[in-house]
């Protein structure tokens, strides 16, 4: 389907804009924050939805390990973030409660989750709630970013033109598929 197409293109988009980014990192306790995954992340949870944003998250954090500028602790993070961030963004459709599933997601469950993969992965020595802190500072920055450029765009109307854009196939197979709801030419 082009609609799959579109997005899987836009979270590969995405992704690369976290990777040629992701030497902007900032040290914070025992980890670095890097307020650019969490703008991916709503921003991504907004115009593709929470499967692809977890796909984008993914994928960043996968090339970013491979290329040894991540660690392990940034598949926790992203990904969480990104599911509860398109989770929360689907059933609002509101960009405030979006950042604030973004920000709860990586920063507390997140952060939360990171305690086995340092210590059971990694051999680091930690606490639960070790990297909560750093990823709140890091998702917080990342999801304020997000939402100045998300107001932007709405404002502008290029925010509902990506999203029809992204979602354009289906709902012309809704419409051609129901009797009586033919696209109108």
């Amino acid at each position: 389907m082009k609609s799959n197409m579109k997005k899987l293109v836009a979270a590969a988009m995405l992704t690369a804009l976290g990777v040629a980014l992701s030497a902007f990192a900032i040290p914070v306790g025992a980890s670095k924050c890097f307020p650019i995954q969490h703008l991916v992340n709503v921003v991504a949870a907004v115009t593709l939805g929470p499967s692809y944003g977890v796909l984008a998250a993914f994928c960043t954090s996968l090339i970013r390990n491979l290329a040894a500028t991540g660690s392990l602790l940034a598949f926790p993070g992203s990904m969480v973030g990104a599911f509860l961030a398109g989770m929360v963004y689907k059933k609002t459709k509101k960009l405030i409660p979006t950042c604030i599933g973004e920000v709860f997601g990586t920063g507390i469950l997140g952060g939360m989750l990171c305690y086995p993969v340092a210590t059971l992965l990694m051999g680091k020595e930690a606490a639960l709630f070790t990297y909560v802190m750093p990823f709140l500072v890091s998702t917080v920055g990342g999801s304020l970013i997000a939402f100045i450029i998300l107001i932007s765009m709405q404002k502008t109307g290029a925010l509902s033109y990506v999203q029809n854009m992204m979602n354009s196939e289906k709902r012309n197979m809704i419409l051609n598929g129901l009797p009586g709801l033919q696209k109108r030419k």
